[in-house]
């Protein structure tokens, strides 16, 4: 999700790193301790979320089934960042086969729509909202292929808790409040108003009987009621009426694909993510270029670790504009883009002196806003790093007739500039942002994580690594740590980095250190409200113990039992 606001105050005075008296690791950012269980443990954007996957291992369900009972009740209490009109991706380490799965249950784009429609309309990007950008919602059938793998409770148990507590409501909490009051222009498109308005105010208690009807009628006929029964016809009905080109035969083909996590090693520990169509490589670049850095002796906050992140960080996504998309249609080098030895050819052109303005995309051999995150472990020691999204917060605004949730827009990400990896075209999944991880050591499982928040998640995703790796911080201390954030790069929907981009520091860095990056030639400003959202689980190997944490610039929670 893309945020273009946040109510959270902005302090420059403040260390980035205090070793004060006034917390006893002496980390004085961290804002409470680390969860500790071992029985299970789940991590998410929202209380409720939390409560109900525990509920659902106390049940006798996995870590499986109470990832998909929150991610169910996320997209009624959540609908800001998520929803049953959108895509998922998740990482399980399934204990019995001691092996780490991928699922890619991201949608395509409809087989109607071609790229000549676009330059017949004169435009030159696809709309953010509307009927426009619209894509299969890959969610439902990415719920029951993780299911039918590694689930053991019925689906009318899992989805029981969300479709009571969207009949009987439950009270909206504050940041979500605060953005859902922001997505009041959406009232434009049919159906949303009917389904979301009036926004409701922090501890207003909403209901959504109509999405309860939606899930209920999933809990019953399984994924086929979503894409091939009453609901597909319905929201094929509703796109006609609109003007849209989403049909029947688009959801009724779509399938989600399993595919292998790839992974570097950084300094002992092997980083997860998913390849592309998403953008989790990324992180994994960005790392490989860092490791050739002795970033602890430079330190937490220094204006050389931040500088070498900022320039990492610019070389990477320079690739992702250029290769990262549906690999049904590129020959996407995601091996080479992952490799150590590229990472030292693309170490070799940062200047430690000198922020660059522009990069270039590696020589690559070919033949090779808004959204939820949450984890669960189990007692058996089954993880699941899960994330869904229906692109800019609430999605395109259109809702089908009394279904009770909204489209994704994430058709918005591809480019229809002709003859790019990510160029539209009919049937084709976008780039996308979301992204889960996941860390190994040793072949064990060590931590499943992830941030939430456009081009935001694999930054975060590096600095959660660095944070605990470099910087000795624990898991809930490695998220609640200041952040930052690059914007301005290269993107695969077309736009070239030519002026550097612009760094934005959370409240903690020092004004010396700022002053010396604005002297190497960074461009830095103020931004709230879009540094993500973290969860995490960490596992210790040896006690079989779960370590929780939860964002703290989210309404969630970090439980277990």
């Amino acid at each position: 999700m893309k945020h273009a606001a946040s109510i959270a105050a902005v302090i420059f005075c403040i260390p980035f790193m205090v070793n004060s008296a006034d917390r006893i690791t002496g980390k004085t950012f961290s804002t409470r301790s680390r969860i500790m269980s071992t029985n299970g443990m789940a991590a998410t954007s929202q209380p409720l979320a939390t409560q109900v996957a525990l509920d659902i291992l106390k049940r006798g369900g996995n870590a499986i089934d109470a990832a998909i009972a929150a991610n169910a009740l996320l997209g009624l209490v959540e609908p800001t960042g998520n929803g049953i009109g959108g895509d998922l991706f998740a990482i399980v380490w399934d204990a019995k086969t001691k092996k780490l799965y991928g699922l890619n249950a991201s949608g395509r784009s409809p087989k109607s729509l071609t790229l000549n429609y676009f330059k017949q309309k004169g435009l030159s990007k696809i709309p953010a909202h509307g009927p426009l950008p619209v894509s299969v919602p890959g969610c439902v059938d990415g719920w029951f292929e993780l299911h039918q793998r590694f689930g053991k409770l019925k689906m009318k148990k899992v989805l029981a808790p969300a479709i009571q507590y969207a009949r009987e409501g439950f009270p909206v909490t504050d940041l979500i409040s605060y953005y859902w009051q922001g997505s009041t222009f959406l009232k434009r498109y049919p159906g949303f108003e009917d389904t979301f308005m009036p926004a409701p105010k922090a501890g207003e208690i909403w209901k959504n009987p109509k999405l309860a009807n939606t899930l209920e009628k999933i809990a019953n006929g399984g994924r086929d009621a979503f894409y091939k029964g009453d609901i597909a016809r319905t929201i094929a009905s509703y796109m006609k009426r609109i003007d849209g080109f989403l049909n029947y035969d688009d959801l009724a083909s779509h399938k989600s694909e399993w595919i292998d996590p790839v992974s570097t090693n950084y300094r002992g520990y092997d980083i997860w993510e998913l390849p592309p169509n998403g953008q989790g490589i990324a992180a994994l670049q960005i790392l490989n270029i860092l490791e050739g850095f002795d970033i602890k002796t430079w330190g937490y906050g220094s204006k050389e670790y931040i500088h070498h992140f900022i320039e990492a960080k610019k070389l990477a996504f320079e690739d992702r504009a250029r290769f990262y998309a549906d690999p049904d249609f590129n020959n996407i080098p995601t091996n080479w883009l992952i490799s150590k030895k590229y990472a030292a050819q693309r170490r070799a052109l940062i200047n430690p002196d000198r922020a660059a303005r522009q990069y270039k995309a590696g020589h690559a051999p070919l033949e090779e806003g808004d959204t939820i995150y949450l984890t669960v472990a189990d007692k058996q020691g089954n993880m699941v790093s899960l994330i869904q999204s229906n692109y800019r917060g609430m999605g395109s605004g259109c809702c089908p007739d009394n279904l009770g949730f909204c489209l994704q827009d994430r058709g918005e990400l591809f480019t229809l500039k002709e003859g790019e990896f990510n160029t539209y075209a009919p049937g084709k999944r976008p780039f996308h942002t979301i992204i889960p991880a996941f860390i190994t050591k040793d072949g064990q499982p060590w931590m499943s994580f992830g941030v939430m928040g456009g081009a935001t998640q694999p930054q975060g995703h590096a600095q959660i690594v660095i944070n605990m790796i470099d910087f000795d911080m624990d898991v809930q201390e490695a998220g609640d740590a200041p952040r930052m954030l690059h914007t301005g790069s290269s993107q695969p929907t077309g736009s070239i980095m030519t002026n550097g981009g612009t760094i934005y520091l959370e409240q903690g860095v020092p004004y010396e250190v700022m002053r010396e990056l604005t002297k190497m030639g960074h461009r830095i400003q103020i931004n709230v409200g879009s540094f993500g959202g973290y969860q995490g689980i960490r596992r210790d190997p040896d006690t079989g113990i779960y370590f929780g944490a939860s964002e703290s610039r989210k309404d969630g929670q970090a439980a277990g039992y």
